[in-house]
């Protein structure tokens, strides 16, 4: 019988095309057997039932095959939040904490309305809304999937502060909330060129092209989002987006052009510019 330190060797065989393959093996023999990671070193020497190394195996194949690890167990830690994930949706990313970040900088009123736009998973809104139970949130995406999923996230979370419904971009919004001016308006929009390589490469390849891609030049819906926003802002309201390492620039002349002002973009712990973020006037 294999033991445990038998399967986790296993991770070599992934190294080519994961940058950690030790953690995705861990992660994977800890769904197999419903155990955490210090429990995998604590009894590495252990031999493991015969269905418990083959559902190992189901899932290690699916790994190697390429698809993302947040897929195969069916959920991704993001903030203080263990998230439900699925095809329908981005897998949320480290880097798009450093957007919530921001927004807890932010000296915002106790009581702000709050506005996530392309919510996906929930992400972003649920961390939001864990951090400050007296904001009143509301999250939109286009899918229904996706509306499905974050509400299941929200439900799971315990977080009664937030309200989770349909719509593409403002559309629904100005339906639903006609007299709503929201304090802080967050998104991590598509913003991937259409024919950007990397949609080829790695995890991307299993996650839906309506979150990842958005135009040519992937500004297309960066310009719904910070163009329309002034509409739905308070004033001296705050709007901030995620975008790639290379729109920094013309991010900024979005936000300068639409009204915001010390309009701001900050890099991810890669040194890459990530986030843009500005206030309306007042």
């Amino acid at each position: 019988m294999a033991t445990v330190n038998d399967l986790l060797l296993r991770h070599s065989e992934l190294s080519p095309a994961s940058d950690t393959a030790l953690l995705d093996t861990e992660l994977l023999l800890c769904h197999s057997l419903s155990v955490d990671r210090t429990w995998l070193k604590t009894w590495p020497d252990k031999e493991l039932p015969a269905a418990d190394s083959q559902h190992f195996e189901q899932l290690f194949k699916r790994r190697l095959e390429g698809e993302p690890v947040a897929f195969i167990v069916g959920t991704q830690g993001f903030w203080t939040l263990d998230l439900g994930v699925s095809p329908h949706t981005l897998i949320p990313r480290p880097e798009t904490e450093l957007l919530v970040e921001a927004a807890l900088e932010l000296d915002l009123p106790d009581q702000s309305l709050v506005l996530d736009l392309g919510t996906g998973t929930g992400a972003i809104a649920l961390a939001l809304a864990s951090e400050h139970p007296s904001w009143q949130l509301t999250a939109v995406d286009v899918q229904p999937q996706a509306v499905a999923l974050a509400e299941q996230n929200r439900s799971q979370c315990q977080l009664d502060n937030v309200q989770i419904y349909q719509s593409d971009w403002f559309t629904a919004v100005a339906n639903r909330q006609p007299q709503a001016k929201f304090n802080l308006i967050v998104s991590n929009p598509p913003y991937i060129e259409v024919d950007d390589a990397h949609l080829f490469e790695g995890d991307v390849r299993f996650e839906p092209a309506s979150a990842l891609v958005s135009g040519t030049d992937g500004l297309d819906d960066l310009k719904i989002v910070v163009g329309q926003s002034s509409g739905f802002l308070q004033p001296a309201g705050w709007l901030i987006v995620e975008h790639g390492h290379e729109q920094g620039e013309v991010v900024r002349e979005l936000f300068n052009d639409a009204g915001f002002v010390l309009v701001e973009t900050r890099q991810d712990y890669n040194q890459m510019d990530r986030i843009t973020l500005g206030r309306l006037q007042d």
